[in-house]
């Protein structure tokens, strides 16, 4: 079932004036623990198709089923440092947030069928979802492995073994498809794929001994292993790191706006606020960028 989230992305008005090109500043309270200041930012605003601006809304799909990017309170609203990030961007637009919750899979095709417009859920950008949609870049995360305690697994040597996955993500349709190819080209046995719906499901079938490992996106796993670190740790270093982005219906003027309302984060400061707060600054960028799996 779909449900909706009205969140107000301008929460408390402020007498301080921000730099560069924004007026009316803001605090915005987040999930982790704290508050950015933020501000419209009147350049951005600009770019914003005519649509949205008039609705005062940006409609988001989300799958909150992946923290702490992605997830949900207790009492079932979304929260995470992507919708912190979502909140603080959508105020630098003068926009309010809608969350709208959904199964990963069917977000992009949401987006493009302009039901939402946008998807904001740890979307890996690679080539074959450009074909579908535009990215406006946020973040870096690499592929972490988890493993029981005291075990002994090798991310590039798990032939045989049992692996933990959430569906539709890009360890479940890429990574542990080639691995597991890999494995029986050179006459080994295959890796089981356990997949699930919900990366809680995933983590628990490592913790319950139901699978050999777990591989996730690195923020994803190093949560984890924070919440249950009595039965389960890191297995190596993360590795394969590749952006994520925001998808965008193809060649919308809206990438623009939020590349930056972004940026304009990154120059005030909010957005190292946020991810420095859900600690998960290590996997933080320079510049915002549009579709750069595929730019260059």
């Amino acid at each position: 079932m779909r449900i909706n989230f009205a969140i107000p992305a301008l929460v408390i008005v402020t007498a301080l004036a921000l730099s560069g090109c924004v007026d009316n500043s803001t605090v915005t309270e987040t999930g982790g623990g704290g508050t950015v200041d933020v501000g419209i930012d009147s350049a951005a605003v600009a770019l914003l198709p005519d649509d949205v601006k008039a609705s005062g809304i940006l409609v988001i799909g989300i799958d909150p089923t992946y923290a702490p990017n992605e997830y949900k309170d207790d009492a079932g609203n979304p929260i995470g440092w992507e919708v912190d990030l979502g909140n603080a961007m959508a105020a630098k637009l003068g926009l309010e947030t809608k969350y709208e919750t959904s199964s990963f899979d069917k977000i992009i095709p949401s987006v493009t069928g302009g039901s939402y417009d946008i998807g904001l859920s740890s979307f890996t950008d690679n080539e074959e979802r450009q074909k579908s949609v535009d990215f406006v870049n946020y973040y870096e995360a690499g592929i972490q492995w988890a493993q029981q305690i005291g075990k002994d697994v090798d991310p590039a040597n798990a032939c045989g073994m049992i692996v933990a996955v959430q569906t539709t993500t890009y360890e479940e349709t890429d990574e542990l498809p080639a691995k597991s190819k890999e494995c029986t080209d050179a006459g080994k046995e295959p890796i089981n794929i356990l997949k699930f719906d919900k990366q809680d499901e995933a983590t628990n079938a490592l913790a319950l001994g139901r699978a050999d490992a777990m591989s996730a996106d690195s923020p994803i796993t190093q949560y984890a292993v924070s919440k249950v670190s009595d039965k389960i740790e890191l297995a190596g270093e993360s590795f394969d790191t590749a952006p994520y982005g925001i998808a965008v219906q193809k060649d919308s003027p809206l990438a623009a706006a939020l590349q930056a309302a972004l940026q304009s984060m990154m120059d005030d400061g909010s957005y190292k606020t946020i991810l420095e707060e859900w600690g998960v600054f290590s996997g933080a960028i320079s510049e915002i960028t549009i579709n750069a799996a595929t730019a260059g």
